[in-house]
């Protein structure tokens, strides 16, 4: 299932203090659910996901989520290709590696191919952790997954 972006036509209102609207690419996964929280940093209104559909309010910085598998980076390509107007401003890419090895060959060509669409790509790296927490809040507790989220931020943030 990949994210329908809504359509130019629709009005794109304003919400306070949201920062960051995220698109799951492939579905939902802790590590995803993870990246909210990293970019909320603790304001849970700072960064939120978008539905199918829901148009993209208006100063938003659309960052789109998945991990570094064959099938999300072809989810990824889907959505930039069939499903993002030229009207909504460049999306980041935020890829959340699934183990700790590189990405396979084909996701990292085909992220280079994508590159003139996005803004940037940042990654999270492999946490362990995120096989053990039941939710987003109990990971954020942990050291490695606060330092992921800070050079997260900073990435994203050009600080």
């Amino acid at each position: 299932m990949t994210t329908q972006i809504a359509p130019p036509a629709v009005d794109r209102p304003q919400e306070a203090g949201l920062r960051y609207g995220l698109f799951m690419a492939a579905g939902w996964t802790m590590g995803m659910g993870v990246v909210r929280a990293m970019l909320a940093d603790g304001e849970d209104a700072k960064a939120r996901l978008l539905n199918s559909g829901e148009p993209l309010p208006m100063g938003v910085t659309p960052v789109i989520v998945a991990e570094t598998t064959v099938y999300a980076s072809f989810c990824v390509e889907h959505l930039l290709r069939n499903g993002w107007s030229v009207h909504l401003p460049r999306p980041w890419l935020v890829l959340v590696s699934d183990v700790p090895a590189p990405p396979p060959a084909a996701v990292s060509y085909r992220v280079r191919a994508l590159g003139s669409r996005l803004v940037g790509t940042a990654t999270v790296p492999y946490l362990p952790v995120l096989r053990t927490v039941e939710n987003s809040a109990q990971a954020m507790e942990h050291r490695d997954v606060q330092a992921a989220g800070r050079k997260l931020r900073r990435q994203i943030e050009g600080n």
